[in-house]
């Protein structure tokens, strides 16, 4: 049971570092390089979950552009809700 509690924590962990990545490189990344194939292969990975967010907070309005917190969001509630929901949903009935 502790394996699978850490296996699960690591994959929260490895997955919020993914849209750190995703967030970061979407900065920086310029069609035709390497940094824009690596930032593609993130977007495939990180959108489907990060896009859901996108549906429901809205873009910050600054001047001429935006600022996109959805990715911010989706990363807090990975850490604070599904981590907490998921490790005590295995932690719970060990403790009965």
């Amino acid at each position: 049971m502790i394996a699978v509690i850490r296996v699960l924590n690591s994959a929260i962990t490895f997955y919020g570092w993914l849209i750190l990545g995703y967030v970061l490189l979407s900065w920086f990344a310029a069609r035709g390089g390497t940094v824009y194939e690596v930032y593609r292969v993130l977007a495939t990975v990180v959108e489907p979950y990060v896009g859901l967010f996108r549906r429901i907070v809205p873009t910050a309005r600054m001047g001429a552009g935006g600022i996109d917190f959805s990715p911010l969001v989706a990363w807090l509630v990975l850490e604070y809700v599904i981590r907490r929901l998921l490790l005590w949903q295995l932690i719970a009935p060990a403790l009965r």
